[in-house]
C-alpha cells in the first residue's frame, strides 16, 4: 500500500472523527494514529527504545 493511500485513509478517519464525534474524538483519533504510527516503526526495526530513553550525551548540552 502506497504512502498516499495511507495518508488518504488517515485524513478520512479523522475527518469522520471530527464530523461525527466532534473535536474530541478528532483529537483522539488523532492521538491513538500517532501512538499507533510509533509503535509499527518500532515493530519494523526502525526505531528502538533506547532511542526515547537516552540521556543527553555531554556534547548535546544546550545554553
Amino acid at each position: 500500500m502506497s504512502m498516499a493511500v495511507v495518508g488518504l485513509v488517515a485524513g478520512m478517519a479523522l475527518g469522520f472523527a471530527g464530523y461525527f464525534g466532534g473535536f474530541g474524538a478528532f483529537v483522539l483519533v488523532a492521538a491513538l494514529g500517532a501512538v499507533g504510527f510509533v509503535v509499527g516503526r518500532f515493530l519494523e526495526g526502525d526505531i528502538e527504545a533506547r532511542d526515547f530513553f537516552r540521556g543527553r550525551e555531554r556534547g548535546d548540552r544546550r545554553r
